[in-house]
């Protein structure tokens, strides 16, 4: 008995500490020596005991990359050399898991799936020559990064270039994706990271059980563009965090005009997602600036924080759009919308007439310079709180219409205008959701 009891023991202290003992450093290369050496990356992961490290070397690294246990993946200096960059096999990427909200498949470069403690820091993922067509939109959705049911972070990184030929309209291609279902779910900061040349967004996180924290990055689209409607930074479909201190801009689909719906890119989009701040962002060459949109067959996008933003060159719409309600829009700096620079909107093509958004909004100490209207209010908005705002060279400061051009009101007085906008065809963000 007494025997039996200290073997249980021994075993159950043991487990306990294995996981910590067995850690080590593994690396990817020969550039350190001493450590453990490993061709690929993916090999090196396998090898690895949770809560390791794995330093890459300088490279460039054709593979995907499967992720299912907690790790420190950096790439590391070999000299001068600073670039450890993983790309697509030279037989072009493939799929390697299905979305947790759709069950398309997605071909992920860097799959990081049901686990947590993982970041990845210092390190390049290129899209490039990735081999994926999109002839039907029938072929696996692209992404550079997924954290899928898996927590971590990922800092200092670059990825870019996640795109499909040709671009046919197919709303496909992230760069980083963080999604969960099933009952899982994903708490992933991503920081300081530099985003670029995506076919549909930059950073989005999906999903009711998905947190995102997305800070100082540079996330850049690819400038008109035939293909998708792109959004350099997404929280959706449920998803909770925050937009902090970002540079993002050049999100432009080009055949849009100001009567289409459902279409336009956004620098900044929180669709059908609740108390999301959006604060000290730089916005600038985009259709929308900054949107919140409620989705009533998903979930609102209520109680919207949207503060100390500097927007400039949103084309075609609104610097700022509300789709929703109970929003407090503060300190803001808006230069130069074709449309208003805020737009409290009542008439989003989800509700039809019915009135639903734009009520309960407070707007106060915004700065804005050239729009159409400064502050542009839906005809079947509710109560609403217009504070102390500065206004400079806007078509009106405050306007009661459901839309506004720019080029005529030159010319044409308020009253027209408004009469005039009663009839335009409403138009919206169009969100990502593999």
């Amino acid at each position: 008995m007494y025997k039996a009891l200290l073997v249980l023991l021994t075993v159950a202290f043991f487990s306990s500490i294995s996981e910590s003992a067995l850690a080590a450093t593994v690396e990817v290369g020969s550039c350190r020596a001493g450590l453990p050496q490993y061709s690929t990356i993916q090999s090196a992961v396998n090898a690895a005991p949770s809560g390791s490290n794995v330093f890459i070397c300088p490279g460039r690294y054709h593979e995907q990359v499967v992720i299912n246990k907690a790790l420190d993946i950096r790439g590391i200096v070999e000299g001068t050399n600073d670039a450890a960059i993983i790309v697509p096999p030279v037989t072009g990427v493939v799929q390697n898991t299905t979305s947790l909200s759709s069950g398309a498949a997605i071909a992920a470069q860097v799959l990081v799936q049901g686990t947590v403690g993982v970041s990845l820091t210092n390190i390049t993922v290129d899209g490039s020559n990735n081999g994926l067509t999109e002839n039907s939109c029938a072929g696996p959705d692209f992404i550079g990064v997924y954290f899928q049911n898996a927590s971590g972070s990922i800092t200092r990184t670059a990825v870019v270039n996640q795109t499909m030929t040709p671009t046919n309209g197919c709303q496909n291609g992230l760069a980083i994706f963080v999604q969960s279902g099933n009952g899982g779910t994903a708490n992933v900061t991503v920081a300081n990271n530099h985003v670029q040349n995506y076919q549909k967004n930059g950073i989005t996180g999906n999903e009711a059980g998905t947190t995102v924290t997305v800070s100082g990055n540079t996330v850049f689209g690819q400038g008109p563009t035939n293909g998708a409607a792109e959004n350099s930074i997404q929280i959706g479909f449920g998803a909770a965090g925050s937009i902090t201190g970002n540079t993002v801009g050049d999100d432009i689909w080009a055949p849009d005009t100001s009567s289409d719906s459902a279409d336009a890119a956004s620098g900044i989009l929180v669709y059908a997602s609740h108390g999301i701040s959006v604060s000290k962002n730089t916005v600038g060459n985009t259709q929308f600036g900054i949107g919140f949109v409620t989705d009533p067959s998903v979930g609102t996008a209520d109680d919207g924080v949207i503060t100390s933003n500097k927007i400039a060159a949103t084309h075609i719409f609104d610097a700022i759009e509300l789709c929703n309600n109970h929003n407090m829009v503060q300190g803001n700096t808006i230069n130069g919308s074709d449309e208003a620079a805020i737009h409290v909107d009542s008439g989003c093509a989800n509700f039809g007439a019915s009135g639903n958004t734009g009520s309960a909004d407070t707007i106060s100490s915004n700065l804005m310079n050239g729009a159409c209207a400064g502050i542009l209010i839906g005809t079947l908005a509710g109560s609403n709180t217009i504070g102390t705002n500065t206004f400079f060279n806007t078509g009106n400061t405050v306007l009661i219409a459901d839309q506004c051009l720019m080029p005529t009101l030159a010319a044409v007085p308020p009253a027209t205008a408004r009469a005039t906008g009663i009839t335009k065809t409403h138009r919206l963000p169009r969100p990502a959701r593999p």
